[in-house]
């Protein structure tokens, strides 16, 4: 049995599901506590669990909203930051954080230091920090990730200096290269860091309590992939956008098939925006963007709308009538107190969502208090909520349209990528996207399944792990972007292609295994591979290799895609 919850803006859905049967067999759904995310996630594993044998549990895995809530909120304590950029971009494009200090020294591309730390200027910055009254300090170099030397020696300081100062290093934190990238996840990752380790052992605890200590326990990442609760300590921006993986995984899994389409996960406070292309989804090149600063985390490519079936519809003398962007509560069909975007359409298209008289009850009270006749009333609500609907799918398709993925699709097809259906996720998809797809003109897809397909796609969702590694031959050395590994060669310059790839095989095997993704280490798939000749005075001296190597997103292999 696998078991998938995700806690969403208004609802925590859980499922259970049957690996071997290949069905859903309990499906729980609850308000979501934001301030108890645990306490949502647990009374939902308590429900799922209430007549099961806990032997039969073989995985759980967990979409939160802890991390997004903590950037969009500002609510943990942000970090300063230790900037070793060396020569290159002028500094005003580096401080792009309040606390930002840059101090000198130099790694170049290679690894190799050009200039030395100066141990005076780094102790007198720490002091600094220290009297602003932060206890954060991400430190992070421009090639740090071609070897940390000089981040290792600055945390060595703090440590001395600051003791309780919490200490992250961008080798560590943020490894690839692009450095105002790592700078942005390096920071983002100290800043939620020590507000996930808390949640994080909240969790752990839970399930000690319940007899599910043994139990693997994984978190869904921002790219539809997972990785187990502890990896996620060290990791804990990777966890940012899960909801939105969530349901584009979910509805990879209800459709069983590899069409081009766009997935609209409606919730009760917002909609998510994702595409599938053949079936796949469509990641964002750039990263996931937090507060405008693009990362180096890997991230489906969706959009985020701040509309819902739980939209409140207001009336105004001054605006007339009006959908309200925050939520006040369930819809008025659901026990709510206010008429919502779901009432709307359960009164226009006989639904039958819920309490359908009180949908009608509160539409009616808004059609008093505003003096408009009630078809035009629902009328003019069904058409704020298609055209917000159809404005944001135009402006993502325009940033859709500058993906490399996208482009790709349309010269292997030679054809321009057209949207073949719109499938519905969420409680509120069955009343909203049929109309819309009608206006588009194409199919909707709408599951029995599909308002807890987020919880289905965290709970088949499969491990996910990547890296990039740089090799040196005339250095005789290799780094990789993940967890700081590094080491030397036994070849030397004599190391061709086949070594390489030999080299990362080993790595991602050694990883694989240590976070227990064994199974699937034979499918990792190299997405990089270039070689370079270093030349002095006419003579090769050495070759220089980036590979990049991947286990990409998908299904775990006991589920069969398309069997539901």
């Amino acid at each position: 049995m696998l078991i998938g919850i995700d806690v969403g803006g208004t609802y925590t859905d859980g499922v259970l599901f049957d690996n071997l049967q290949s069905q859903v067999v309990k499906v729980v759904k609850v308000p979501t506590r934001s301030e108890q995310l645990q306490s949502s996630l647990m009374d939902v594993l308590d429900r799922l669990l209430s007549d099961q044998d806990m032997k039969g549990i073989q995985r759980i895995v967990l979409s939160t909203t802890l991390v997004t809530n903590l950037l969009a909120t500002n609510a943990a304590e942000p970090p300063a930051l230790i900037l070793i950029p060396g020569p290159g971009l002028p500094f005003e494009y580096q401080l792009t954080f309040p606390h930002s200090y840059i101090v000198k020294g130099s790694i170049d591309f290679r690894g190799r230091e050009t200039e030395k730390l100066n141990r005076q200027e780094i102790e007198g910055v720490i002091e600094t920090i220290r009297a602003s009254g932060l206890k954060k300090i991400a430190v992070v170099g421009k090639f740090s990730n071609r070897n940390p030397q000089h981040e290792h020696t600055v945390r060595d300081i703090i440590t001395a200096k600051f003791p309780e100062a919490e200490v992250g290093i961008g080798s560590e934190l943020a490894g690839q290269l692009n450095f105002i990238r790592r700078i942005a996840t390096s920071y983002y990752s100290l800043m939620t860091r020590k507000r996930w380790t808390t949640f994080a052992h909240d969790i752990e605890q839970a399930m000690q309590k319940r007899g599910l200590d043994n139990v693997p326990l994984d978190i869904l990442k921002a790219d539809g992939g997972t990785m187990p609760l502890q990896h996620a300590l060290q990791y804990p921006c990777e966890t940012i956008l899960s909801g939105p993986a969530a349901s584009t995984m979910g509805a990879k899994a209800i459709t069983g098939q590899n069409a081009n389409a766009v997935v609209l996960d409606i919730g009760g406070t917002t909609t998510d925006i994702s595409l599938l292309l053949d079936g796949q989804p469509l990641y964002a090149s750039r990263g996931a963007s937090i507060n405008g600063q693009y990362t180096h985390i890997k991230a489906i490519s969706t959009r985020s709308l701040p509309l819902g079936g739980d939209s409140p519809v207001c009336f105004d003398p001054q605006k007339g009538i009006y959908i309200e962007k925050i939520r006040k509560g369930p819809a008025a069909c659901f026990g709510g107190g206010n008429a919502t975007v779901t009432d709307i359409f359960n009164c226009k298209y006989d639904l039958h969502i819920g309490d359908a008289d009180k949908s009608r009850q509160f539409v009616q009270q808004l059609q008093v208090e505003s003096g408009v006749a009630l078809p035009e009333l629902i009328d003019l609500v069904e058409d704020n909520v298609m055209q917000q609907l159809m404005d944001a799918l135009r402006n993502i398709f325009t940033e859709w349209e500058n993906e490399p993925a996208y482009r790709v699709w349309e010269v292997v097809h030679d054809r321009k990528f057209k949207v073949k259906r719109i499938i519905g996720i969420g409680a509120a998809a069955s009343a909203i996207v049929p109309v819309l797809a009608a206006l588009y003109k194409v199919n909707s897809f709408i599951h029995e399944l599909s308002p807890i397909a987020n919880a289905l796609g965290a709970a088949l969702a499969r491990p996910t792990l990547a890296f990039n590694m740089h090799i040196d031959t005339q250095k005789g050395t290799y780094f990789t972007d993940y967890d700081g590994i590094c080491g030397n060669l036994d070849k030397g310059s004599s190391l061709q292609m086949v070594d390489a790839h030999k080299l990362a095989r080993e790595v991602m095997q050694k990883l694989a295994e240590q976070r227990g993704l064994a199974e699937y280490a034979d499918e990792a798939e190299f997405i990089r591979e270039e070689q370079f000749n270093m030349i002095r005075d006419w003579d090769r001296i050495g070759k220089i290799f980036e590979l990049g190597m991947q286990i990409k997103p998908g299904f775990i292999k006991e589920f069969e895609e398309g069997s539901i």
